[in-house]
């Protein structure tokens, strides 16, 4: 069976919500050039007028088959909510803000900025709490080697939206490319990012992984990720 294209999706979504759909923006990796096949999330954002039961339950299935093609369900706001949560979620308003394509309807950019008090308060949070979850899955996999591979494929993307925050933060540019982003990061804050490079290069294809690489690649990771937070934390972050 196909899966579900980026068109299919816009055209059952305005076919699903009617009017009441305001738009569609793509973002993330997609939208940046640093998707990669097969990988990477295509990253949906949806805007309608109003949102309730039937409205969910018509898009439902449209999510369903979009998650089987290997993707996350769309981010589904209403207009209003999009224009009033920049404040609560700032480190991921700045990332769709810096990347996107906005594939139906208007712009909804206009007028949505990010404060960078609120993004501080987030960018701790967030750092300590991806350092918690990596070590509670670091427990979760036993020990075993492809378990932590994949745990380490699948944490890459966040710390990357961390990163970026980071940087943001200092008010310097982020990178979209995930390499020169790794070395930036080291530059600013002297945090150690070769492991989060070579699972960049591993996730690219570029230089893959063997299970014999995994236990010490795993270790640099993570102390990689305990000297972000101890960072943020000299910096006076939240």
């Amino acid at each position: 069976m196909a899966k579900m294209t980026l068109e299919e999706l816009v055209a059952q979504l305005e076919k699903a919500f009617g009017e009441e759909l305001r738009a569609v923006v793509l973002y993330g990796s997609a939208a940046a050039g640093e998707h990669i096949a097969k990988r990477s999330d295509l990253n949906v954002l949806v805007l309608v007028r109003s949102l309730d039961l039937s409205l969910l339950e018509r898009e439902a299935a449209i999510a369903r088959a979009w998650s089987e093609a290997g993707h996350p369900p769309p981010l589904t706001l209403t207009e209003e909510e999009w224009r009033s949560l920049s404040d609560v979620f700032a480190m991921e308003y700045a990332d769709i803000l810096e990347r996107n394509r906005v594939l139906f309807g208007a712009d909804p950019f206009t007028g949505i900025r990010v404060d960078r008090k609120n993004l501080r308060l987030q960018l701790e949070r967030e750092a300590m709490g991806k350092l918690l979850q990596l070590r509670q899955g670091i427990l979760a996999t036993g020990g075993d080697r492809k378990r932590q591979l994949g745990l380490l494929e699948a944490s890459l993307s966040t710390f990357m939206v961390i990163f970026r925050a980071v940087l943001r933060d200092r008010g310097e540019t982020p990178s979209t490319d995930y390499e020169v982003l790794c070395r930036h990061i080291a530059t600013a804050t002297g945090v150690s990012t070769d492991a989060f490079i070579r699972v960049v290069q591993h996730v690219r294809g570029s230089e893959r992984l063997s299970r014999d690489d995994v236990p010490s690649v795993l270790s640099s990771y993570l102390a990689g990720a305990h000297q972000l937070v101890a960072y943020l934390d000299t910096q006076g972050a939240g």
